[in-house]
């Protein structure tokens, strides 16, 4: 029994330590530079209608682009984030939450 638990947590840990790569922030910037910029604003503080992203977590924005992605709606601005979220992959979207939420710049 005792070997059975430590082989399941074994696993466990591998999967968790292969899945849990840091962000990469540099690479969230650049992405942010290219396709978030033109709405949210070059220092993330939004634009006209499109809402400030200072301030908001990586969990948050995290759910946020994960909701987008999945084609679902949770604001006025549903219906222009569905399409730019469509394609983000895992990475994408942790790499952007990285550099979105980093408040050191």
């Amino acid at each position: 029994m005792k070997r059975s638990c430590f082989f399941v947590v074994a696993i466990a840990l591998t999967v968790g330590s292969a899945s849990g790569q840091a962000a990469d922030k540099a690479a969230g910037e650049s992405m942010y530079a290219d396709a978030c910029a033109q709405c949210h604003g070059p220092t993330r503080k939004g634009m006209a209608s499109f809402p400030s992203l200072t301030g908001r977590s990586v969990d948050y924005l995290t759910s946020r682009l994960e909701t987008y992605r999945a084609g679902e709606r949770v604001g006025s601005n549903s219906s222009l984030m569905i399409p730019n979220a469509a394609d983000l992959s895992d990475d994408d979207i942790a790499n952007l939450a990285a550099y979105i939420a980093d408040d050191t710049e």
